[in-house]
Order: C-alpha cells, then sequence, then structure tokens
C-alpha cells in the first residue's frame, strides 16, 4: 500500500511575492514625482514668494549687522532677553541666515520648475499652426453667413486678401474649401520672453551675490589715496560668497579736493569731489599721471568692472604733540558726526611718545586727544555746532594719558577710547580745554598740544557686480515681454466656403473667437464680414473693442 503524500498550503510571504518587490522603489519614485509637482506648481511658488517677503520683515524692522553692529549692540543691551532669543535665530543678519536661504532657494527651484515648461509650451504654440475649422460655426461668438457672386477661387482669394498679417492655412472640405487662421502669435513670444527672463534675472542676481562685492573706506582730501589691491585697504568690506579678496582690480584713486553747498538752513545742496585716478593698466605700469574725474552723489567713477560712490563727508581734526624732549607727533584721523544736520563730530586722536625703549614706561604714557569738534562753533563755554561747512572750526576736547591699549594685540575702535580703561584708572584725564585753530595746551610734563586746523574726508564705496549688465537686459526684456502678453490678444478666424449654381457663386460662412478672457475682437470681425459679406454691424454682437497687434 502506498503511502499518500502530505504537502503543506503556506500563506504567500509578502516579502518574496514579485509584485512586492517592486512595490517600495515604485512608491519612493511616485513620491519624488508628487514632491516634484508640487513644488513646481504655481501655488507653491505664490506661497513662498509670500514667505519671502515675510521673512524679509525682520530685516527691515530690526538693526542688521551687515550695516550697523553699533544699534544691534545697542538692541541687545536695552533688551536682553528678546534680544538674545532673535539673535539666536538670525533675526540680527536676515539675509545671511539659513533658514531665509533655504526659502529662497526653494522659491527659485519652484520658480525654473515653474517656468521651463511653460517656456517650452510657448516656444511650441509659437511655431504651430492654426488650429483645424470647427464643424458648427454658429456656436461660436462672432458669426456670420452670407452669400456672395464670386466662384470659389475668387471667394477663396478675396478671403485670403482680408488676411494679410495672418497665419494661415487653406484646405478642401468636400466641394468647397474652409480657411483656418490666427493672429497674435506675439503674445506667446512675449510669454516666452518673459519666462526666460525671468530665469536670466534671477541667475544675474545670483551671479552678483556669488562674485560681487562691497566696501567702503574713509579718505582724507588734499591728496589722499586709496588703492583697491586688497581687503585691508577698506574700513568695511563685504566679499560675495566666491570672493576672497585677493584678487581684486588693483586701480587707485587720490582725492585732491573737496566742496559741499548748503542751503542758509544747513540742509546739504551738493557734495563733490575732484578726484584722479589710475586704471589697473596705469598701476602695472607703473605710471605717475593721475586721469581728472568730477565724483559726486549717483555720478560714480566706472573703471575695470567698479563703481567708485561718493557717500558722505566728514572732518578730520589735526594735532601736533611736542613731548618734553621736543620730539614731536602729528595726528590726523576722522572724527565721526554725531549731528548729520550741523556736523557737529566726536572722535579720538591717540599718540605713542617714541624714543622710549623700556615698555613700561610706553606702555603707560599714551596720550589720546578726545572731544567735540564744531566746524562752525557757537562760541561760549558749551561747544556746538550752529552750520555744517567749516567757517569758525572749534574743538572741546579731554587729553588722557596713560595704557591706550594699542600694545595689547586688540581691535578697538578709532573713534574713542577703552571705556574700561578709564573706570579701572589706567587712563586718566590730565586736561581739558576748549581750542581753535592755532592754540595749544600744556599738561603738567611739559607736553604742548596743538590744534593746527581741520581737513575734509569723503566716505567712498566701491561696489562690483559681474551681474548687473546681465539683470538690466533681462529685466528690460522682462518687462517688454509683459507687455506684449498682456497688450496683444490671440484671436482666431474661420471661413468655409462652399459653392453654390454649379459654381458660380459661393456660399461663406464666417467664425471668430479671441482666446483670452478679455473682450471679443468686435470691431476686426465686423469689418471682416462687411468686406466679406457686405453685412452691417450687427447690435446684437459683442461691443467693438480697439485692436491690438
Amino acid at each position: 500500500m502506498a503511502t499518500p503524500i502530505r504537502t503543506e498550503v503556506r500563506p504567500p510571504d509578502p516579502e518574496n511575492e514579485p509584485g512586492r518587490r517592486t512595490s517600495r522603489p515604485a512608491g519612493a519614485v511616485a513620491l519624488l514625482r508628487n514632491a516634484w509637482r508640487g513644488l513646481t506648481s504655481m501655488r507653491t511658488a505664490l506661497v513662498l514668494l509670500f514667505l519671502l517677503a515675510l521673512a524679509a520683515l525682520p530685516g527691515a524692522l530690526l538693526p542688521q549687522r551687515s550695516l550697523n553692529q553699533r544699534l544691534v549692540e545697542e538692541y541687545l543691551a536695552d533688551y536682553p532677553q528678546l534680544g538674545s532669543w532673535l539673535d539666536r535665530f538670525g533675526f540680527f543678519d536676515v539675509f545671511a541666515a539659513p533658514w531665509f536661504a533655504a526659502i529662497y532657494l526653494l522659491l527659485m527651484v519652484s520658480l525654473v520648475g515653474c517656468v521651463l515648461p511653460r517656456t517650452v509650451e510657448d516656444a511650441k504654440a509659437l511655431r504651430a499652426p492654426p488650429v483645424a475649422t470647427p464643424h458648427n460655426l454658429s456656436r461660436l461668438p462672432h458669426h456670420a453667413t452670407g452669400t456672395c457672386e464670386l466662384d470659389l477661387d475668387a471667394a477663396t482669394a478675396q478671403v485670403a486678401g482680408q488676411l494679410g498679417g495672418w497665419r494661415r492655412r487653406t484646405e478642401p472640405e468636400g466641394a468647397g474649401r474652409i480657411v483656418s487662421a490666427e493672429k497674435g502669435y506675439l503674445r506667446e513670444l512675449g510669454n516666452l520672453v518673459f519666462h526666460v527672463s525671468l530665469i536670466g534675472v534671477l541667475v544675474g542676481f545670483a551671479a552678483g551675490k556669488l562674485y560681487g562685492y562691497e566696501g567702503q573706506v574713509i579718505v582724507l582730501s588734499d591728496g589722499g589715496q586709496f588703492c583697491n589691491t586688497g581687503i585691508l585697504g577698506y574700513d568695511s568690506f563685504h566679499p560675495g560668497l566666491r570672493v576672497d579678496g585677493t584678487d581684486l582690480s588693483p586701480f587707485c584713486v587720490r582725492v585732491d579736493e573737496f566742496a559741499a553747498d548748503y542751503l542758509p538752513n544747513g540742509q546739504a545742496e551738493s557734495f563733490r569731489a575732484s578726484v584722479g585716478y589710475q586704471t589697473a593698466e596705469d598701476v602695472g605700469a607703473g605710471s605717475t599721471e593721475w586721469r581728472p574725474y568730477q565724483l559726486s552723489v549717483n555720478h560714480p567713477l566706472r573703471l575695470d568692472g567698479d563703481r567708485v560712490y561718493l557717500l558722505g563727508q566728514g572732518y578730520a581734526p589735526r594735532f601736533t604733540v611736542t613731548f618734553p624732549d621736543g620730539t614731536q607727533r602729528t595726528g590726523e584721523i576722522q572724527w565721526t558726526p554725531v549731528d548729520p544736520v550741523t556736523l557737529l563730530s566726536q572722535g579720538a586722536t591717540k599718540f605713542s611718545r617714541p624714543g622710549l625703549t623700556d615698555d613700561e614706561q610706553r606702555r603707560t604714557s599714551q596720550l589720546a586727544v578726545t572731544g567735540l569738534l564744531a566746524p562752525t562753533s557757537s562760541g561760549g563755554p558749551v561747544v556746538t555746532s550752529i552750520f555744517p561747512a567749516l567757517r569758525d572750526p572749534e574743538v572741546a576736547v579731554d587729553v588722557l594719558r596713560g595704557d591706550l591699549g594699542l600694545d595689547d594685540g586688540r581691535g578697538q575702535s578709532i573713534f574713542g577710547v577703552d571705556q574700561s580703561k578709564v573706570d579701572s584708572g589706567q587712563l586718566v584725564r590730565v586736561a581739558r580745554a576748549n581750542l581753535v585753530p592755532g592754540q595749544d595746551l600744556r599738561l603738567d610734563d611739559g607736553t604742548v598740544i596743538r590744534f593746527d586746523g581741520v581737513r575734509n574726508w569723503v566716505n567712498l564705496q566701491v561696489s562690483r557686480d559681474p551681474g548687473q549688465g546681465a539683470v538690466l537686459v533681462f529685466a528690460v526684456l522682462l518687462l517688454a515681454g509683459l507687455g506684449l502678453s498682456l497688450t496683444i490678444r490671440r484671436r482666431r478666424f474661420w471661413a468655409r466656403l462652399t459653392p453654390l449654381d454649379g459654381g458660380s457663386r459661393t456660399r461663406i460662412e464666417l467664425g471668430g473667437l479671441a482666446r483670452t478672457d478679455r473682450a471679443g475682437y468686435g470691431e476686426e470681425f465686423h469689418r471682416m464680414r462687411a468686406a466679406l459679406l457686405g453685412q452691417p454691424d450687427d447690435p446684437d454682437d459683442h461691443p467693438p473693442t480697439p485692436e491690438d497687434g
């Protein structure tokens, strides 16, 4: 007797099913495809644009480190708890924050993903022939039917004569013919130019941020010079992401003279600086000649791809210190305006006594002349300025002696002294006086400090933006394309011609359609209807509108 064979039926293993093996990759591909479609939709682009505008608000409402570090420090001192949280999330440097960059990059990807497919569609539509004639022309917004006393060929020629400037095609239809025509293809060209220019503006803007830079420098007038050979020559420098400051265009600028005109109320009327400059070729050739240029506000000096702007001006007092041993030191450095109307300025001019070999003695005998400078003094014991022009200069100075920290190796402001050294007694005030040019004061150790006079300084800004030209060109093209797309309408026209009475007469059926949401092209259709059929305007038809394109 044969032993029966026992079989065991097991349920299918989900992991080993052929269909199950491909479900995970297919699901991942579908997820990525749906995410890409969502990111590149116009709705997502509009949402990201709104978020970008919302994210830029703190940059306009809060002080930014890239513009004014001092205001940021004051805000943090006034609001320590709120300021620390804002600083932690980058609200004092909004446009360099990672979250702002993420929104910007997502918006750029979304726009490119929206624009490129639309550009391809517009390019195809620009080359597309007129569409086929609808079967029932009477359902169109504009339609008319009539008979002309011409044969089929003559009627076809008459229709073609009315369609000058239209893209058209003529095809047979039974015993008759059909004419399909379309006008306003420049609208699609406008859409194409608009979308391509939008990408061009973004690329040009990004190129400027990557390879451009901006720096500011203060140069004294009457011969002060600045050379764009490295970032160390700048007072502040903001490079692009791909700029390290080692490959700047080596031009030089010399400020020969500065002049300012003011209204009687002290308001500035004009600023102008007579400068000389040398291009990169002049510098490389070792030329000693300077090319003259009149630099003024909103009229920059353009050379070697850089632009030099005149931003502002101020004053630099000049002091000469005569030490007891007869050695002299002259200091002339810019003081910063504290009143933008009268240009009342404050600052600090610092000196180290020469000829001292003992480190301790040299460190504790440093001098600082600090105080206020009035270009036009009001007179009296309290010095203040009543006019911004340099008419009657006077300074009110405090002379501090001690350790200024010049040998500490740490950076410090050129406009003041370290207040902690004053509080600790390392700096001591040894004299106070009001001085006009030519006057001096004597310290207790015999040192004499003379106020020699005042010189102008100018604030120059050097900017380089390699994407600026591209942004300008694409911005103009963008506006031109937008104008074409808004002012030109796509219009379609059809004519069905059917011979009658053995071909001696022709029945003509006309139809017209405007492809935009605006009013139809009634006036143009009425004109063609009257020319082909001799029919007057139909008052029940759409009201006529002016034609474009």
